[in-house]
């Protein structure tokens, strides 16, 4: 199993910008997919960014695209996600999960491993 430990929430301005970090240790980060999620209070966990092994091949909710951007850096086994433009609807715990699968998916039951969550606050 691989462990994930997420930093870089925090309060921020709406308009302004956070960067999320995820950092993976344990078994092997090869052919590993990466997701991010969030959770507001209330609410359903939902996805909002994937991406594959290679890198290439990301995905995004419709609510983030253009403000959003998913990266990896697969020799640092750390996955990121800059966050700008934020809006107090982007405000929930964001949880970056992983799978050893070449896809990339969009609920939250197909990943097997998840960090802890940070908090990403948006005031107006």
């Amino acid at each position: 199993q691989v462990q994930l430990v997420e930093s870089g929430g925090g309060l921020v301005q709406a308009g302004g910008s956070l960067r999320l970090s995820c950092v993976a240790s344990g078994r092997t980060f090869s052919n590993y997919a990466m997701g991010w999620f969030r959770q507001a209070p209330g609410k359903e966990r939902e996805f909002v960014s994937g991406i594959a092994w290679i890198g290439t091949i990301t995905y995004y909710t419709d609510s983030v695209k253009g403000r959003f951007t998913i990266s990896r850096d697969n020799a640092k086994n750390t996955v990121y996600l800059q966050m700008n433009s934020l809006k107090p609807e982007d405000t929930a715990v964001y949880y970056c999960a992983g799978m050893n699968t070449a896809n990339i998916y969009y609920v939250p039951h197909e990943y097997r491993d998840w960090g802890q969550g940070t908090q990403v606050t948006v005031f107006s």
